[in-house]
Formats: C-alpha cells, sequence, structure tokens
C-alpha cells in the first residue's frame, strides 16, 4: 500500500525508537493538526505520544512504517486520539504571574457531562496562588441552582512551569498555553470523569468581559486540539458567588 492509493492522503507514520513518531504526508488537514497548524508559537503541537502502543490496524506497513488514510478527524487519522498528542505550554511560563483571580468566560470540550449541561452553566471563578515547587492552591467558585459550589485542589507541577495534574479532579494533563497574565489565559485540559477521557480548553479572564482578541485566540486554538467552534460556549455572568464583581488583586 502506497500513499495516495485507495484514494488518499495518507500519512506515513514513524517510530523513531524513542516514543515519539515522525509524519510524511501530503498534508492533510489532520497532519497539520498535529504538526501545529496554529499561527500562534505557544500553540504548536509536539509530534509525539505519551502513550506506550500505537498501529494502525487493518493497513498494510511498508518498509517498517504504518501507512494510514487520513479520515474524519485527528484521532482517525493516525489511529490515535489527539489527547495524546502533547500540547506546548506558554513559553517561561510564571506561576506567580498567573497567581490572583481568574474568570472562566468561555469552556470547549468533547466531554458528555459538559455537553449536556453547556447551556446552563454560569460564570465560574479561580482564585489562584502559586506555592513551592510550582505547584498552584486553586480556589474555584461555581454557581449554581442550589447555590454557590466551592472546590480546593492543588494543581502538581509536572516538568516545566505551567504543566500540571490534578488527581482530585481527574484532570491528567493540566497545561497553560496561552497567557498574557494580565487579561486573558487559554487553559487546555486532558481528563477522565465518571470513567470516560475527554478534551476541555477554558478561555480565563482578569475581569467578567471577555476581549474580542482573547475571544479570537481561543477560538483559533481549540482546532488544534480537534475541538470544534460549535461545542463551544460563551459563559454567562453570575454574582451568585462570593468572587462575582470582584477584580483580580
Amino acid at each position: 500500500m502506497t500513499p495516495g492509493a485507495g484514494g488518499g492522503p495518507w500519512v506515513i507514520v514513524r517510530d523513531n525508537g524513542q516514543r515519539g513518531l515522525s509524519f510524511q504526508s501530503q498534508v492533510p488537514s489532520a497532519a497539520r493538526l498535529l504538526l501545529g497548524g496554529a499561527q500562534r508559537p505557544g500553540w504548536a503541537i509536539k509530534a509525539g505520544l505519551l502513550g506506550f502502543g500505537f498501529r494502525c490496524q487493518g493497513l498494510e506497513s511498508r518498509h517498517g512504517d504504518e501507512v494510514c488514510p487520513a479520515g474524519p478527524g485527528p484521532g482517525a487519522a493516525l489511529g490515535v486520539s489527539l489527547a495524546w498528542a502533547e500540547v506546548l505550554v506558554q513559553p517561561d511560563s510564571d506561576a506567580k504571574k498567573f497567581s490572583g483571580l481568574w474568570y472562566v468566560a468561555s469552556m470547549v470540550s468533547n466531554c458528555k457531562v459538559f455537553l449536556g449541561k453547556k447551556d446552563h452553566l454560569l460564570m465560574s471563578t479561580r482564585a489562584i496562588k502559586a506555592m513551592a515547587g510550582g505547584n498552584l492552591s486553586v480556589h474555584m467558585e461555581f454557581p449554581r441552582a442550589d447555590g454557590c459550589h466551592q472546590v480546593d485542589a492543588e494543581y502538581l507541577r509536572v516538568g516545566s512551569e505551567g504543566h500540571f495534574r490534578v488527581p482530585a479532579l481527574g484532570y491528567l494533563d493540566v497545561r497553560i498555553v496561552d497567557t498574557d497574565y494580565s487579561s486573558f489565559a487559554a487553559v487546555y485540559i486532558y481528563k477522565e470523569l465518571e470513567g470516560a477521557l475527554s478534551t476541555m480548553v477554558q478561555l480565563h479572564g482578569r475581569t467578567q468581559e471577555a476581549s474580542p482578541q482573547a475571544v479570537k485566540i481561543f477560538r483559533d486554538f481549540c482546532p488544534t486540539v480537534g475541538l470544534p467552534d460549535d461545542v463551544m460556549v460563551m459563559v454567562p455572568k453570575s454574582d451568585m458567588c462570593s468572587s462575582g464583581g470582584k477584580e483580580a488583586p
């Protein structure tokens, strides 16, 4: 089987022996996503897997390569979920600058629980404090019909600053992918909820008003991790919780 045969386009995937993958292709959309099709430098998708196994099931291999048809989405094209592609962290991420109050102005996710509730969500907050070793202490407030729900969690640093895991919330991978610290932040989350794995991206703002520029940055980033625009929600404001109406320190 060769690239282009059977209707193509095709992506040739090579295991480089270091748990990473390299790609050759006619640059279908799926490959562009995995190889970093976004414009902003912090958005590049590193071509590598965090998992161990990889095969394109049911297809012949050629010279030790795996030949995969480019299917309807990035995961189908490579026989692996985009959740296993490494999303790069904001360069020179600074936990102290990221501290303070953030409002979650918008969210997009393929989580079934989120999709079932997204039209009823209200704006939540994150009060963040930098801790020793690059960890974050995060106080979250969620306005609900029965009152304000509060959750405290520690974001445990993984490797470089800006990269975390949150065992208490089932967050396997959290990354600050883009922020100016003073007005907006885009946060990538790969999580497990009720036995299902999903991806979420949140737009954080220092105030309850998300600027058009921040929303555009957020919208442009989401497709690079396989999340379509039609599942995005701009969350309505709420002053139900104690943080409502306050500015970040």
